[in-house]
């Protein structure tokens, strides 16, 4: 995001004195530009200009030679007083070598605190006390130099303006706040200071001077010659019939002095700004893109063929951009070409709009540039940098559009500056095609910002706004004919200047008005059943968690899951946030088990998280969503194709549970989940959804343990869900703990097959309980679901609650053979239970668990 440093804003608004980084972010809140961050002076404490008295140079053993410096710090001296006046200067140990007797330098007193953060105190080295540092560019943040020292006149001040003892961190900049700012992409005039501004000047009537403007420039633009450096735009194969280049400037500077450094004002904007010094034309370069906004580039004018063209990619080519980085190029990729030999368009330089290439850049060498500044059609630029991942400061802009009157300014820009720090010499021959067309004028009804904002906007209010924002306006009836100014490529339709009136006039003057809510609306039977179901698993222990919904094929091949199960029929995504999972889960454990496996990767072993969300589960055979129109609305025929191309997206819930479910201490020894628990929790969502389901063995669904795997169906015979232990070679392929278990329930089919019938309330017996023990002996493979079917069968309308409370097998069952033993609970509502009642119960349990499941009670 865009960095403001307050002294360059001042170029081009009035501020007022003492302005904080803080009230200018207050000021630019008003109008929409939100404040990210405010970024600290990059030095504080004493940092000085001090003037080198002595230097011995000192070797020393492990080979290095270190200088031991007396230097003058005027009033900070020793005793208070400048060396021209007797006093005594601070003795400091330096091991640059790039500097003399006489040099003056920036000298950091003890009690500075450099970037880092890094203090600066006194301290013994190399047999000295080394009473501050002599500071060289990387260490005050200024630049990547570390091989020496700064000298303050090398940088381009002037000797004369400068006296030891002098506040560098004024001198130097180093002492400024820095606003970053967040700009919607809509906005993209707020990426240059031009555009900041002209936000702060309607925040609060300061004055401001467009510098974007010719007749706000030093020298006016040029008009374009016909000896210009030739132009050409051939684009076979613009996007949604956009030409990607309509306008394209050159300009030539000759005679630059390629050893003129970029002066010290210049190359401390750009670093407040967040930008890297790296030569003068570069420099100025990037310098008239942060004013303005113009993106620009500088080639080097010998390494540059005539005609230069602009076209679009051919199949095979490759480009090795500024970053050393050789790329595939695409056939939708704009490209800066020249015509080297005579052969037109066979080089490529750069990719427009995004970044140059490294064969014609500019080097320490180059004496002579060619300046560019175009206008490129902004979702061609946008799309190019997406595909070869080069979010360039260039790229930024001209994907949120760039003013097309800006290019000759900027241009005209660059010249005088290379002209006055360069010592070059402009070129007579100018370069301007122009295809831009003027912006659309739009209808725009006086009362329509009253109407839609709720607050009450004169006609000669409305107009003034417009105008205030760069509009002309013109009509004098009910609907104005509004012309949008040409760095405001975003306001297209009525809405757009609607915001743009509520903005300017202030979002604090609009209402809040919380509508009222109309009769017999409140949450729906899903949506009271998702709440009820989260609270329960809450209750339970377990920790609800939110998931992307992406995965890849890895995920689903750590699941094990074969070739042709329909988990993997996944719905692709187009533009996927990431390219190794670009799939909509059709799951909900593919990505749980993930958030499972970061929480036991970082150390925590016993897990138990839950999450609630849709799956995606598309349908063979269905038709391809249709291409709606933007600028429309669809028609209903459209919306119901639409509709029908959207595939089913049931809400399912999950669980996932590691290590110990109860953690051991003084009161017992723990207990590890195991597949129990994970059924009982997906039981528990059945019965929070209000359906009945049939659980049963399941051996052959993976993730699952083959053995320890229940199904839970309806009573058509409908799956719904999975619960038990995951997988051994699973856990050991997503680094889960062994015996991990976990449910998946489709609680979108649990709602539907409930009766939605409301829960009558029972009245509570007041009559005593009566308590039944059975063992009954079945054979191994019966489960325990079925042997309590049979309890509950039996005991008819008695009974109350039925629980399963041990489990045995030993050589005196016989091989084959397990014990279960339920614990039985009986009332009636409306008399204390006789011991007739009791055994007619017990005698029904017994024969329907015989009848059943061939259970022998055991004796």
């Amino acid at each position: 995001m865009p960095r403001i440093a307050i002294d360059w804003l001042a170029d081009h608004v009035e501020l007022p004195a003492g302005l904080t980084a803080e009230q200018l972010a207050a000021d630019l809140v008003r109008v929409g530009l939100e404040e990210e961050a405010i970024h600290g002076a990059a030095v504080t404490g004493p940092l000085v200009v001090g003037r080198v008295l002595e230097r011995a140079p000192e070797p020393q053993k492990n080979g290095k030679t270190i200088n031991w410096c007396q230097v003058d710090v005027g009033t900070h001296n020793v005793d208070g007083v400048p060396a021209a006046d007797g006093g005594t200067p601070r003795g400091i140990v330096c091991g640059a070598h790039n500097f003399d007797v006489g040099d003056l330098v920036v000298v950091a007193l003890p009690g500075t605190v450099l970037p880092g953060p890094f203090p600066i105190a006194s301290r013994k080295t190399y047999g000295h006390v080394s009473d501050g540092m002599i500071c060289s560019q990387r260490e005050l943040g200024l630049g990547e130099d570390h091989d020496g020292i700064i000298v303050l006149p090398r940088l381009g001040f002037a000797e004369a303006d400068l006296t030891p003892g002098q506040d560098a961190i004024a001198l130097l900049g180093l002492g400024d706040e820095v606003l970053e700012i967040n700009v919607t992409p809509d906005r993209g005039y707020a990426f240059s200071y031009r555009g900041v501004a002209r936000e702060y000047a309607h925040s609060t009537g300061a004055k401001f001077t467009d510098r974007g403007l010719p007749e706000n420039l030093p020298t006016a633009p040029p008009a374009a010659t016909p000896d210009g450096f030739a132009v050409e735009v051939d684009d076979a194969a613009p996007i949604h019939g956009v030409v990607g280049c309509d306008r394209f400037v050159t300009r030539v500077v000759r005679g630059i002095d390629p050893q003129a450094p970029t002066p010290a004002w210049m190359k401390r904007r750009l670093e407040a700004s967040g930008m890297r010094a790296i030569s003068l034309a570069v420099d100025v370069t990037n310098y008239v893109m942060l004013d303005l906004g113009q993106p620009l580039h500088a080639y080097d004018l010998d390494k540059v063929a005539a005609p230069v063209v602009v076209r679009r990619a051919r199949a095979g080519e490759r480009l090795t951009t500024l970053d050393d980085v050789d790329r595939a190029l695409d056939a939708e990729d704009l490209l800066i070409t020249d015509s080297p030999d005579g052969a037109r368009a066979s080089r490529v330089l750069g990719l427009a709009g995004v970044m140059g290439g490294a064969s014609s850049e500019v080097s320490a060498t180059t004496t002579d540039v060619l300046v560019e500044a175009a206008h490129f059609d902004p979702v061609t630029v946008a799309r190019t940098a997406r595909r070869h991942k080069l979010p360039s400061e260039a790229a930024k802009r001209f994907e949120r559009g760039v003013d097309p009157r800006l290019p000759a300014v900027a241009a005209q820009r660059v010249v005088d500056l290379l002209v006055e720090l360069g010592g070059g010499t402009a070129d007579a021959a100018v370069s301007d095609l122009d295809a831009t067309t003027a912006p659309a004028a739009v209808a725009v009804p006086a009362g329509l910002p009253s109407r839609l904002a709720g607050v009450e906007y004169s006609r000669e209010q409305v107009v003034a706004i417009l105008e205030q924002v760069g509009c002309t306006v013109e009509g004098d009836g009910d609907v104005l004919t509004v012309t949008p100014p040409t760095w405001r490529p975003d306001l297209t339709e009525p809405a757009a200047f609607v915001e743009e009136v509520v903005r300017i006039a202030g979002y604090d003057q609009v209402p809040s008005v919380l509508p009222a809510a109309p009769g017999g609306r409140g949450l729906t039977r899903e949506q009271r059943t998702r709440r009820s179901v989260a609270r329960a698993l809450a209750e339970a222990g377990l920790v609800e968690t939110l998931s992307y919904p992406f995965v890849g094929e890895a995920d689903l091949d750590a699941l094990g899951l074969a070739a042709d199960d329909e988990r993997r029929r996944a719905l692709r995504l187009a533009n996927p946030l990431a390219d190794d999972r670009p799939l909509m889960r059709t799951h909900l454990l593919v990505t749980l088990l993930e958030t499972a496996r970061r929480n036991v990767a970082r150390g925590l072993p016993d897990v138990a998280v839950f999450e609630l969300g849709l799956v995606t589960r598309p349908v063979a055979g269905a038709p391809a969503a249709p291409q709606l129109p933007v600028g429309a609305r669809p028609s209903d025929d459209e919306l119901a194709a639409l509709a029908a191309a959207v595939p089913p997206q049931p809400r399912h819930v999950a669980g996932v549970l590691t290590g110990r479910r109860e953690h051991a201490g003084w009161w017992s020894t723990g207990r590890a989940a195991d597949w129990a628990d994970a059924l009982e929790l997906a039981r528990l969502v059945a019965e929070r959804a209000g359906a009945d389901v049939v659980v049963r063995a399941d051996a052959e669904t993976m993730p699952w343990h083959p053995g320890r795997c229940a199904a839970l169906a309806l009573a058509d015979g409908t799956v719904v869900g999975h619960a038990g232990e995951l997988h051994p070679k699973v856990l050991e392929r997503l680094g889960l703990p062994a015996r991990s278990v976990a449910f998946e329930v489709d609680l979108s089919a649990l709602v539907a097959a409930a009766s939605g019938e409301p829960v009558a309330a029972t009245s509570v017996s007041a009559f005593p309980a009566a308590k039944e023990d059975f063992a009954f002996v079945v054979d191994a493979d019966v489960p325990a679901e079925a042997v309590r079917a049979a309890v509950v069968a039996g005991a008819g309308d008695l009974l109350e609650d039925v629980t399963l409370f041990d489990v045995f097998t030993g050589e005196q069952l016989g091989a084959g053979r397990k014990s279960l033993a339920y614990s039985v609970r009986l009332r009636a509502a409306d008399r204390t239970l006789s011991a007739d009642d009791v055994r007619a119960v017990r005698d029904g349990v017994v024969a329907a668990a015989a009848d059943r499941v061939g259970a022998v009670l055991r004796g």
